[in-house]
């Protein structure tokens, strides 16, 4: 079983401009306050980016994250909420992403986070 298995991480579309994941917040996904954990939110930043960078890879290399930053914009207790990544820049060894997670049918963002990729032989 995969991380977007265990988690419950759903792939809704991807292609090499824009990548859209969803997840249904539950027990699991809570710290011991009863708000998501953080590292949720990065995690879903670093699989939609790396979606993507690696739509963008030729064959016999892969796309592996190499920095995440991410900011923690409000706090999540339920719902579902939906991960947005789009490429700041596409480049021949590096891929810079931007992704905005927010909680579905709305329009106020839960964080925003910035992935750089790095391209390794596979």
């Amino acid at each position: 079983m995969n991380i977007l298995q265990n988690l419950g991480i759903e792939v809704i579309s991807q292609s090499k401009k824009e990548v859209i994941l969803e997840i249904k917040i539950s027990d699991k996904h809570l710290q011991p306050y009863g708000i998501m954990h953080g590292g949720m939110n990065t995690i879903l930043a670093e699989t939609a980016a790396s979606i993507g960078a690696n739509l963008n890879m030729e064959d016999g290399f892969v796309g592996v994250g190499v920095d995440v930053n991410t900011h923690h914009l409000q706090p999540v207790k339920s719902g579902i909420l939906q991960t947005v990544a789009s490429p700041i820049r596409i480049g021949n060894n590096t891929q810079v992403w931007q992704v905005i997670t927010h909680k579905k049918n709305s329009t106020e963002n839960t964080s925003f986070s910035t992935i750089t990729i790095q391209k390794i032989k596979r």
